[in-house]
């Protein structure tokens, strides 16, 4: 006489287990390089709302915002909170989702947007010269 079995082993539910905490891993590695690819473009395109914007506050006052003078500039948390109140009235352009801090150096008739990662653990460097294309460095 067999026995008859009415459920499952252990070894196959360490198994099941073991296969589900491999994909777990694959997923969570795929979703965190989609969502900081996701805060990269919008930076980049909060970089060119401040392009347009620039054109604006040059038509208007007859020169660019800066935060400093010259072909670099120092983004943190003031460069980019002066760009929102300077540019956009306040607007929450740069917020704090972006994971980045952006400043605007300006040397003679040409200006350059300069966006870096907070926390500066990744050296994302993106910069966005005027009527350029963006330059990404260590992204």
């Amino acid at each position: 006489m067999t026995a008859k079995s009415s459920g499952f082993s252990l070894i196959e539910l360490l198994v099941v287990v073991a296969i589900l905490g491999v994909l777990a891993s694959i997923g969570i590695v795929s979703y965190n390089g989609y969502t900081s690819i996701t805060k990269r473009k919008a930076t980049e395109n909060a970089m060119f709302q401040i392009t347009l914007a620039q054109s604006e506050h040059y038509n208007d006052n007859g020169s660019y915002m800066k935060n400093d003078s010259g072909k670099t500039c120092t983004a943190s948390i003031a460069s980019s909170n002066k760009i929102e109140t300077d540019l956009f009235s306040g607007a929450d352009i740069i917020n704090e989702d972006l994971e980045h801090w952006i400043c605007v150096a300006v040397d003679g008739n040409d200006y350059l947007i300069m966006a870096i990662n907070e926390d500066n653990s990744i050296s994302c460097k993106l910069e966005l010269p005027k009527g350029g294309t963006i330059k990404r460095t260590n992204c």
